[in-house]
């Protein structure tokens, strides 16, 4: 593999050589003892040196490569503290991603052409990480809209918790005919002759959308490692190099895990994994909880695929739905019977776990469990436990986490449903949801993530910008500077945190000699952008474990190359995520950039000129509308 000349670094014969030097380089390390520098050296996986070109340069060797950082911005690898990124692998090659997407009208013009190139009896899917708001046009596509762009070839169209929109291909695919009864928390809705129109509603439980979704074809074999290896050079070209999966409905243990533990043992991983267990059938929680303790402990495996404990749900019963659309769903009274059997067994056998719970209603019950536990010296036993999304968690419900050594995981569903919320709840709950500040003030872990890829998109810049800025992306404001945090902070979360709620804070999420050789090489510098831009960013060079897995701009060519996708796959013609710069600009920044291409325009014509490619310019500009 070939590297960038670097003048200056002689390599010399050395028995501690790095395998990977990156230099000439503003290197936010994360570590307090040495907060910047501007090279590193990577031996075995594992950070041996840091510091300038003076402390790694005997650490250059014959074999070193030695990646020019060309004087941009580097971070350690960001870790997505709850990624629904096994179930997203399975399925990335399929689905039409929006993400990013300005107009709905783009949109349709790349369902209408992903439609033409789709073979019969597959579908087209575009499920998460997008937002009418986000669209110019700030609404859904129609029914109509969707026929129109595919009238022979079945279409799913997921919006967020709320809806989904199908074609009548997809109807007929799906099943859904006049007699279809609704299922219990949804509704298909129907015109006046009783038939399907092609929307569907979670009211409140997204269980419809998601049963629906489960009837399009799927990949099998060897088609299912390639669509997760793409999806995680996807992840990696955000700079992601870590995540911890929050498993989800319909992600059964172990079928559904098989994939990413062959590419494990294969070494072909570019993303640490830490996973987590959720039962699947209600009623059947305690008994799939029972079996997987006999069979395996939380954190057995390695530096790459590690189980991390159960969740994000223990019981189908104590589970709230977040449709915002909808009024909060009211659990059974009685939930904490099964729910309090589930927690016992796993505190009784060293298991920690992560709890999904949207409003504090919840919260506060299920505390409850745990404080009854703790009188008995049950809870939490040494194990790792945590709250996840917590939008409407109330400042008593934070102080009773706190002193039960809890932990919070956040995630950005607000850059997407926070409109939705703010119609709901009003300006003053929206702008404590989640009260970030407060979590923080009490000295608890907050680790940051997307909750992607259903809802949230999974490019973690969006919620980093959402973190700092409080903005939707329908550039709503809702939370208040005094419930943001500032750019460090927000990284933190989107580093060391995560690695504190997996007990790996003394390998990962910090550069320093003795962690994990995960970073990433920013398009731009995140701590000096506009705020705007932060969603903008990238990574060019995104490096796990000493492994380049992600090469872009002048390092492209350096990452692993990867087995092609189906020629008819969404992503072979579109790619994943949409990136695009932001548009709004203030007046004196487009009138700045309205110049530059005027002169760059002048350039190019005396170029053209100068070589007898277009005529001499006259003297004065000529306009022909006063050729008189």
């Amino acid at each position: 593999m070939s590297t960038m000349p670097v003048g200056g670094l002689v390599p010399q014969p050395t028995d501690d050589a790095a395998e990977l030097v990156v230099r000439n380089a503003k290197i936010h390390t994360g570590d307090p003892s040495r907060p910047q520098a501007e090279a590193l050296g990577i031996r075995d996986g594992v950070i041996t040196v840091i510091g300038d070109d003076s402390d790694v340069a005997r650490h250059i060797g014959p074999d070193t490569k030695v990646v020019d950082a060309l004087g941009r911005r580097v971070i350690p690898g960001l870790n997505d503290s709850h990624l629904h990124v096994i179930r997203g692998g399975l399925n990335y090659v399929l689905e039409l991603r929006w993400d990013g997407v300005r107009s709905l009208r783009q949109g349709l013009a790349m369902l209408r052409e992903q439609a033409a190139r789709t073979p019969k009896g597959q579908w087209v899917r575009v499920v998460g990480g997008w937002s009418a708001e986000q669209f110019a046009e700030r609404r859904l596509p129609t029914v109509a809209e969707l026929n129109a762009a595919a009238p022979d070839t079945p279409v799913f169209v997921l919006h967020l918790y709320q809806s989904a929109v199908l074609n009548r291909a997809a109807l007929k695919a799906a099943g859904f005919t006049k007699d279809t009864p609704d299922p219990k928390g949804g509704q298909i809705v129907r015109g006046r002759d009783g038939e399907p129109t092609g929307m569907l509603l979670a009211a409140p439980s997204a269980l419809i959308l998601y049963s629906t979704l489960a009837k399009a074809p799927v990949l099998e074999g060897e088609d299912k490692k390639t669509s997760t290896r793409h999806f995680l050079r996807e992840l990696n070209r955000f700079g992601l190099t870590s995540a911890i999966d929050a498993a989800g409905g319909f992600q059964n243990f172990p079928d559904n895990y098989a994939t990413v533990v062959e590419l494990a043992k294969a070494g072909q991983l570019s993303l640490r994994i830490a996973y987590h267990l959720f039962p699947q059938t209600p009623g059947q929680e305690i008994d799939d909880l029972a079996r997987w303790i006999e069979t395996a402990r939380p954190e057995d495996g390695d530096a790459w695929l590690r189980l991390n404990g159960a969740g994000e749900n223990l019981t189908w019963a104590a589970a709230d739905f977040e449709n915002f659309t909808q009024p909060r769903p009211e659990l059974s009274a009685d939930y904490e019977v099964e729910f309090e059997k589930a927690v016992r067994l796993l505190m009784e056998n060293g298991w920690g776990f992560r709890l999904h719970a949207t409003y504090d209603e919840t919260i506060r019950r299920d505390l409850g469990v745990f404080e009854k536990l703790a009188a008995e010296g049950l809870f939490p036993a040494g194990n790792r436990w945590l709250f996840d999304h917590a939008e409407t968690v109330s400042a008593e419900s934070l102080d009773r986490i706190a002193v039960l050594g809890g932990a919070m995981s956040v995630q950005n569903r607000l850059s997407f449903q926070g409109e939705a919320f703010l119609r709901r709840y009003g300006p003053g709950a929206a702008a404590d949801a989640p009260p970030i500040r407060a979590m923080l003030d009490r000295g608890l872990t907050v680790g940051a993530g997307t909750d992607a890829t259903r809802v949230s998109t999974y490019n973690p810049w969006v919620a980093l910008h959402w973190l700092v800025s409080g903005r939707s992306v329908g550039d709503l404001t809702l939370r208040p500077p005094a419930n943001r945090v500032d750019r460090q902070t927000a990284l933190t979360m989107f580093t060391l945190a995560g690695a504190q709620l997996t007990g790996e804070d003394d390998v990962k999420g910090v550069l320093r000699p003795g962690c994990y050789g995960d970073l990433a090489v920013l398009s731009d510098d995140y701590f000096t952008v506009p705020e705007a831009e932060i969603a903008g960013i990238e990574s060019l060079l995104t490096v796990t474990g000493g492994r380049i897995v992600y090469a872009a701009a002048e390092y492209e060519g350096l990452d692993e190359e990867l087995p092609p996708v189906p020629s008819w796959s969404p992503v072979a013609r579109f790619g994943g995520y949409q990136a695009s710069r932001p548009t709004a600009l203030t007046g004196a920044r487009q009138a700045e950039l309205l110049g530059e291409a005027v002169a760059e325009s002048e350039r190019h014509r005396r170029w053209r000129t100068a070589r007898g490619l277009t005529p001499a310019a006259a003297s004065a500009p000529f306009d022909p509308c006063f050729d008189l």
